[in-house]
């Protein structure tokens, strides 16, 4: 097991992360990749705010069905 995330890992992470709970493992890796790298840091961020945006747009379509 390699101790340090790649870029590349950290946004599968990151990724994941969205979808399913990481095992403790997986969070302390991208945690020390995180504390290292601001690119990652954003980029987890920008994910973060585009997956509530959809969740806000998704629930903003569904109102606009009930009303006539």
């Amino acid at each position: 097991m390699r101790i340090f995330y790649t870029c590349k890992q950290a946004h599968q992470k990151l990724s994941e992360n969205l979808d399913r709970e990481l095992s403790l493992a997986e969070r302390t890796q991208l945690k020390i990749h995180l504390s290292m790298c601001r690119s990652c840091t954003n980029f987890g961020t920008q994910m973060r705010t585009i997956r509530m945006a959809m969740q806000e747009m998704a629930k903003g379509k569904s109102s606009d069905r009930d009303e006539p």
